[in-house]
């Protein structure tokens, strides 16, 4: 099938041309991001291949729908920047990566909320000007405490997981519980008593219209002082005013961000000789509590690998006339 792979980094062309060594499918890899200035790069190719910050909305597909495209392959789980209904009337078949290293996401918020709690990054930068003080780095035992899990699909499972050796208190929240996560330990509780009893909470949800905002002013306000917040789902699970506010106030102690609502003009690129334009981001990185990473919480080897490999696995699939194994349908947003 051909091609046209959308944000293309080195990392992307290396892992989809090691994936693609038998030469199943003719790829042309292109560095811009699609949106409705760029969709006639897909002009020739049947499929595209997009990416979180890729906007693929009903404007765009009506093009790429003129321009003969029949597949859009995610490479990656989420598919809240692609209007699928749209995809669907239009005949155009939507595909993903459901699962390409939940380790890797878990990991990097394990290490996100030691990173936060111990300020690793604030002692790193002392140590290099020579600075040997400990003050303002103190940090609290995680021994004892009570880890909130909003969402416990394979990545919040494995953070369960990952949670239990440090001998905390695990609160969860998903309509579908987990039966062995139940029998591990794990308790179920409805998401208002997870914001109330919680001291660390990580969102490891999906981006629905459930969920958009869900950490908003109300929540926050029932949440303990100091508590921390994890995010590295979807930006837009999180209203960033109400949590600069929170900061402010001293409710929230500890924010750590993968992700921003409004990231698609920020990450994936180099902007160390740009004014950022983006007030709110600015101001959150102002805050000594506030760890922000760009995106990375994927970003193993062993991640990228599998998603190259899936996402040709998905092509080839829809290529032979087979019903895709990772088919994002109407329903599933409906859900």
């Amino acid at each position: 099938m051909r091609v046209a792979c959308f944000s293309t980094k080195n990392w992307v062309r290396d892992s989809f041309e090691k994936a693609n060594e038998d030469g199943a499918h003719d790829i042309t890899f292109l560095e811009a991001g699609l949106d409705g200035t760029t969709v006639s790069l897909s002009n020739g190719h049947r499929a595209v291949c997009v990416f979180v910050n890729d906007v693929v909305d009903a404007e765009v597909l009506q093009g790429l729908a003129d321009r003969g495209v029949t597949c859009i392959a995610l490479r990656c789980a989420g598919f809240n920047n692609v209007d699928v209904q749209k995809a669907y009337e239009l005949g155009i078949t939507v595909v993903r990566v459901p699962a390409y290293s939940p380790h890797a996401v878990a990991e990097h918020a394990l290490g996100m909320m030691l990173a936060l709690n111990r300020r690793y990054h604030r002692a790193f930068n002392r140590i290099r000007e020579q600075n040997f003080s400990l003050e303002g780095l103190l940090g609290f035992d995680v021994h004892g405490k009570t880890i909130g899990v909003i969402g416990t699909g394979k990545i919040g499972r494995v953070f369960c997981e990952l949670i239990r050796g440090f001998g905390c208190r695990i609160l969860a929240h998903d309509k579908y519980p987990d039966g062995e996560l139940e029998e591990a330990g794990v308790e179920y509780v409805a998401v208002q008593s997870l914001y109330e009893e919680s001291d660390i909470i990580s969102l490891h949800c999906p981006l629905t219209h459930e969920t958009h905002h869900m950490i908003n002013e109300a929540a926050i306000g029932s949440m303990k002082d100091a508590v921390m917040i994890l995010n590295t789902s979807r930006g837009a699970l999180i209203d960033t005013g109400a949590v600069i506010d929170g900061l402010k106030s001293g409710r929230i102690g500890y924010l750590g961000l993968d992700v921003y609502e409004e990231e698609e003009d920020l990450f994936f690129e180099d902007l160390s000789d740009q004014v950022i334009q983006d007030d709110t981001f600015v101001r959150l990185q102002t805050f000594p509590n506030v760890l922000i990473t760009a995106h990375q919480a994927f970003f193993t080897r062993e991640a990228i690998n599998n998603i190259a490999q899936v996402t040709l696995g998905n092509l080839t699939e829809v290529e032979a006339g087979e019903d895709p194994s990772n088919l994002v349908s109407p329903d599933m947003v409906a859900s």
